[in-house]
């Protein structure tokens, strides 16, 4: 079994609660429960001043997009070194508004600054209505103010920061808003190009409306009318957008290589949910890996002449162990044995375990070693959507977090072990050697309320009170969020870095954190696009566990250049500008 050392010397929920517990208890095997650090997550939702609420607008029809949404992003919207809060919602559909009901928006909080926040939707240019459903946060004109885009039901929408908390609607002008029979999910902000400006890529999700819907009739035995599932809705293709400056984007899908259409039929494949951006191969060009909906995942490597060629099934990443397709949910993507080897992994369906895609000794092929590594078979009972990386306990090495539920509401009468609520999943991150790194974490190890039974979906970290250690937020359909304060008390070590491109992006998106201590690589990457319909901050938090200082950090910038800098002061954030 293996050791944890140091980098260097020196009552909520019992259901869920339970259904964690056997969970833990079932996969633990030889693992000592007592090699898990203690670092409780408490609930703070309500006494941080979340009052958000996410509405789905169901009335009885089972229109798939009410089960599916629930976007949420941190990022620091007024630049004053806080994380503040952004919830996407969606609303009612037209024609079904309850009797002293109104149309609902999304909510936008400010952070004090010490894990307190305060409505500030109202006049911000956010408090507008339609049926969002996922976000991505960049800084497209590099002006110093994150903009924001929201994915929806019926055209996407991308909201300008004019700054003082005021936010302008420039879909048309940008012209990104694409087609109004689109139905958008994730999205990210990247720079595929390396040309300096935040390009935009977008998953679509399948090709609907109200009238295909009602049209299929899926029905469940005991339960009747239910939310169809994918297969029974044709495919769509993704949407690449080029920023060609001046606050105008340009449609290059076609010609970039991203729409990828069945062999057989010919007709467009993708059923996208999710996209992990991340340079697979080091070649310094940003690629592509999208969690699609049971149809297989794509990777789409960039080529460096502004095309990409899709190479999933050839790279492994496409189906499981037996070559079959799964139901592909959140992603997020990360060196997590800090030895450089990349590990891509993906939120799959009930009864389908996690996907941890890890690179062989070609970088460009992925074996599946979710099994193994001890992130499988632990996570199959449940439905797995957001998913991310991060080191909730400081100690250097990346663990994983997963917001569970179901779809369907009344799924018990019709699969018994099943749950329409379901548990969040933590994973610690043990340091093993080549397998079982991860384990996963009991509620006496990290208290109950992370266990809490919700309709989980979206899900991000940041550090909202300054004390150095991640937080976490966990949406949910038709109820209010899960905002988890992370109090572990560890003493470890960590440095928190903001980089500030000049030749590349300002918001260096795409950047590499490479912090060499103790014997270990830690490359970290900027990528607020994570997990499902969410973005997690823009700032890069990097535990040292023991050690009081790093040996050596370098940062990768977008498109090549190294900067080496002396090793930041610890316990504290500190700004990188890109070098001239």
């Amino acid at each position: 079994m293996p050791n944890k050392p140091s980098l260097a010397p020196g009552q909520k929920g019992s259901g869920g609660v339970r259904l964690a517990a056997m969970l833990w208890l079932a996969t633990a095997g030889a693992h000592a429960a007592d090699e898990i650090p203690t670092a409780k997550f408490t609930d703070i939702t309500k006494e941080a001043g979340i009052t958000f609420v996410q509405n789905n607008g169901a009335y009885g029809d089972k229109l798939l997009p009410e089960s599916m949404g629930g976007g949420v992003a941190f990022l620091d919207y007024d630049n004053d070194g806080h994380q503040d809060l952004l919830f996407i919602n969606s609303t009612y559909w037209p024609g079904h508004i309850p009797d002293g009901k109104s149309a609902t928006t999304m909510a936008l909080y400010h952070n004090d600054g010490h894990g307190h926040f305060t409505d500030v939707t109202k006049d911000s240019g956010l408090d507008v209505s339609f049926y969002g459903t996922g976000v991505a946060v960049g800084d497209y004109d590099n002006d110093g103010l994150p903009d924001v885009f929201i994915t929806a039901v019926g055209g996407n929408r991308l909201f300008h920061n004019e700054g003082h908390g005021k936010f302008r609607d420039v879909t048309r002008e940008a012209g990104i808003g694409a087609s109004t029979n689109d139905w958008s999910m994730g999205a990210a902000f990247i720079d595929y190009d390396n040309d300096g400006k935040l390009d935009l890529f977008v998953c679509n999700y399948v090709q609907w409306s109200p009238e295909i819907d009602r049209a299929k009739s899926y029905e469940l035995p005991n339960i009747g009318r239910a939310y169809g599932p994918p297969r029974n809705f044709a495919g769509t293709f993704p949407r690449l957008y080029h920023n060609d400056g001046h606050g105008h984007f340009t449609d290059v899908s076609a010609k970039a290589g991203v729409q990828v259409k069945d062999p057989a039929t010919g007709l467009p494949m993708a059923k996208s949910l999710a996209v992990a951006p991340v340079d697979v191969d080091n070649d310094g060009w940003i690629d592509l890996v999208v969690a699609n909906d049971t149809v297989p995942n794509f990777l789409f490597h960039n080529e460096h002449d502004g095309t990409f060629k899709e190479i999933g099934a050839r790279s492994g990443v496409a189906y499981d162990a037996y070559g079959l397709v799964r139901g592909a949910m959140g992603i997020d993507s990360a060196r997590f044995r800090n030895d450089g080897t990349l590990g891509i992994a993906i939120g799959n369906y009930a009864n389908e375990m996690n996907a941890l895609y890890v690179a062989q000794r070609d970088s460009l092929l992925f074996a599946d070693e979710a099994t193994r590594e001890g992130v499988g078979l632990a996570s199959q009972k449940l439905l797995k959507f957001g998913l991310f990386f991060f080191d909730y306990d400081l100690d250097g090495r990346l663990d994983v977090l997963t917001a569970n539920g179901h779809l369907e509401p009344e799924i018990n009468r019709v699969q018994s072990n099943q749950q329409y609520r379901q548990p969040a999943q933590l994973f610690w991150n043990s340091g093993g050697s080549r397998g079982a790194n991860f384990m996963p974490v009991p509620p006496e190890k990290c208290g109950t309320d992370l266990f809490k039974p919700i309709v989980g979906r979206g899900a991000a970290f940041a550090d909202i009170d300054g004390d150095g250690d991640l937080d976490v937020v966990l949406t949910q359909i038709a109820g209010p969020p899960l905002l988890l304060r992370n109090d572990q008390n560890l003493h470890h070590h960590w440095i928190r870095l903001k980089l500030v491109g000049t030749k590349s992006n300002r918001d260096a998106i795409g950047a590499w954190i490479k912090v060499r201590v103790g014997g270990h690589t830690l490359s970290r990457q900027v990528m607020p696009t994570r997990s499902y319909l969410s973005q997690s901050e823009l700032p890069v938090t990097i535990g040292l566990g023991e050690a009081t200082q790093p040996d050596a950090v370098e940062i990768l910038w977008p498109g090549g250049s190294t900067q080496k800098i002396n090793p930041p002061a610890i316990d504290r954030l500190t700004v990188i500008t890109e070098a001239p």
